[in-house]
């Protein structure tokens, strides 16, 4: 029978020790890398210095995180994630506005990138009560837009290519300025983001900045963000341009382009100016937006913008 002496425990007694301290060491390492920052909706946040892997809790996160060139960090996305291609394969953690908790902790991710506008607050409570840092962005206009690129950049060590990014952004903004200075017409646009009822974006939205940067007059502006109208109002307004968007099939769409043309008396028929445009360049504030914005320059100044 083999007998287990004193000289023969303390080699593994060592052993076990150093394995604890190198734990230990380890945990600090962890913990020291770590920064204290202040996310765009105020709060301080202790974030990894060189994240890895991310859960996105919104679709336009997931766009500048593949724009940044870090999509192999995604671990999580949104469902309704679609953008680039890449996004749709990626393990799915609810709606940004119903999360599943469960499955964002199960995927263990070093960091969450949230939007103050959408993400529920509780959602991000639990999370960070469970150890998982989330950091929240919340951009308004064209401005907070390019600084989002910018902090996202920062949060993952990724800051030459979001200056990049965010250099070509404002160039593109800038180009639109121009050319829209050069004319003096500011055609009146109607921009109904919904059907039933008919919705569409007042002067405190993304939407109304867009439309004005591109040379329009937003027949919407006014104190409601997304005032109702009924159909009589719009005729009313006498629009010049209509841009139909929405979250719903096309086929929905070009039934309410034709519902329009019905009224021969508008301007925007008469001229066969309704058309219809892909939401997501105008809802998220990504560097895609500026496709928004351009696509807009060349619906409302097509002389300018060919």
């Amino acid at each position: 029978m083999f007998i287990i002496t004193k000289a023969h425990r303390r080699p593994d007694l060592t052993l076990f020790t150093v394995l604890i301290m190198l734990a230990f060491c380890f945990l600090l390492a962890q913990k020291s890398a770590a920064r204290l920052t202040r996310d765009q909706s105020g709060r301080t946040v202790s974030v990894p210095d060189n994240p890895q892997r991310i859960v996105s809790l919104a679709p336009s996160i997931t766009e500048i995180v593949f724009a940044l060139g870090a999509g192999d960090r995604l671990k999580g996305v949104t469902q309704h994630c679609d953008f680039p291609a890449d996004a749709q394969f990626l393990p799915k953690v609810g709606s940004y506005v119903h999360l599943d908790l469960e499955r964002i902790v199960a995927l263990k991710p070093d960091l969450c990138i949230a939007v103050r506008d959408g993400n529920p607050q509780n959602a991000v409570t639990e999370l960070e009560a469970l150890g998982i840092p989330v950091y929240a962005v919340d951009p308004r206009n064209l401005d907070t837009a390019v600084d989002t690129v910018l902090e996202v950049g920062q949060l993952l060590n990724a800051n030459t290519k979001a200056q990049d990014l965010a250099n070509e952004m404002r160039a593109r903004i800038q180009r639109v300025k121009e050319r829209v200075a050069k004319t003096g017409l500011r055609p009146r646009v109607f921009f109904q983001i919904g059907s039933a009822p008919i919705v569409s974006a007042g002067t405190n939205t993304v939407i109304h900045e867009l439309i004005v940067t591109a040379g329009g007059q937003n027949l919407a502006d006014g104190p409601s963000s997304y005032p109702r109208f009924s159909r009589e109002q719009v005729l009313a307004l006498q629009p010049e341009v209509i841009i139909i968007t929405s979250m719903t099939k096309e086929s929905d769409l070009e039934q309410v382009s034709a519902e329009w043309r019905h009224y021969e008396g508008l301007p925007a028929v008469r001229n066969n100016r309704i058309f219809i445009v892909d939401a997501d360049l105008f809802d998220r504030p990504t560097p895609r937006i500026i496709n928004g914005l351009e696509t807009l320059a060349g619906i409302i100044h097509p002389e300018s913008f060919r």
